[in-house]
């Protein structure tokens, strides 16, 4: 299979992940690592062969516990890759308070201790370090390779690069009480007796919810319970954004074709001018590409072409 081609050809891939490999095929272990003074878990792979197997650092985004990403974690390790999936602080197993809070300056300090704590591992090659994100994750994989040239590459699927698309489309009485809700769970947090003011991740939009779409919600639930978050995670994400400027690895951005979140125009405009980048588009919706059988054979194309 050749890999995709620089401008972004649509791919017709929607058949799903299903069959989970042999687990004779690796070993998994739980590795634990500091950030911030908390302890965060993930789940390292080793594959059988070879021995100093490239490794992939993988988490996701939007609140996303690392159960979600096993499948692809399985299949890397399958496919001849060491792979570290972990969760962020206040995510999953992962300690931290407060718990879902979407704050980039966290998740990057966790991505870049979670890097740090893998290239101490023995049974992987640390000079051959690829970093994997989904939504959020994506983003923060894609800042922690423009500071750390040591990174080989990053695969960036659906990277939210700028974190007004999280409110645009509100109209703008809702854009209003979005930031008030989150000017009072930061008032509120400071209070050890109320703590937290929180509104749903997803859901409709009468209730506040971080990303207001049915349909969305709906394919977040298909994946995992559906968690409540800090509403000051507006006020930090209305501000983010993020560019391919600083990245000099070999990038791989995987856009959706029916993504509002990271919309595959925008991310095709932001790897117009980096010729290490690489844009394939999928017909599919944001939370569809976490599970999606030709994304990975796509990224396994791009990851051989690295390594093989």
């Amino acid at each position: 299979m050749e890999p995709p081609a620089r401008g972004g050809p649509v791919v017709n891939s929607r058949a799903r992940l299903v069959d989970r490999p042999s687990k004779f095929d690796y070993s998994r272990v739980t590795v634990t690592f500091d950030s911030g003074g908390d302890a965060c878990t993930g789940w390292l792979y080793r594959p059988d062969r070879p021995t100093d197997a490239p490794v992939v650092v993988m988490a996701g985004g939007l609140a996303l516990p690392r159960e979600v990403l096993r499948p692809l974690a399985e299949r890397f390790a399958e496919a001849g890759y060491a792979t570290f999936c972990f969760d962020y602080r206040g995510v999953g197993d992962s300690e931290g308070e407060p718990r879902g809070l979407l704050s980039p300056s966290r998740a990057v300090a966790d991505w870049e201790e979670a890097v740090a704590r893998v290239r101490e591992l023995d049974g992987v090659d640390a000079r051959s370090l690829v970093l994997w994100g989904h939504s959020l994750g994506g983003a923060h994989a894609l800042s922690v390779a423009a500071d750390d040239p040591r990174i080989r590459a990053v695969v960036a699927v659906a990277p939210v690069l700028s974190g007004k698309s999280l409110v645009r489309a509100r109209p703008l009485p809702d854009v209003v009480k979005s930031l008030a809700a989150g000017v009072r769970d930061t008032v509120q947090s400071k209070l050890p007796r109320l703590g937290p003011y929180t509104v749903p991740l997803a859901g409709d939009d009468t209730d506040g919810a971080l990303v207001p779409d049915t349909s969305f919600r709906g394919a977040y639930r298909r994946l995992t319970s559906i968690p409540d978050v800090p509403a000051r995670s507006f006020l930090v994400l209305s501000g983010y954004q993020v560019s391919l400027d600083d990245v000099a690895c070999p990038t791989l951005l995987v856009a959706g074709s029916y993504d509002d979140l990271a919309p595959a125009d925008g991310l095709a405009d932001e790897a117009a001018d980096h010729p290490d980048a690489t844009v394939l588009r999928v017909p599919a919706t944001h939370l569809d590409l976490l599970d999606d059988e030709g994304t990975l054979d796509h990224t396994l194309v791009f990851l051989d072409g690295l390594f093989g």
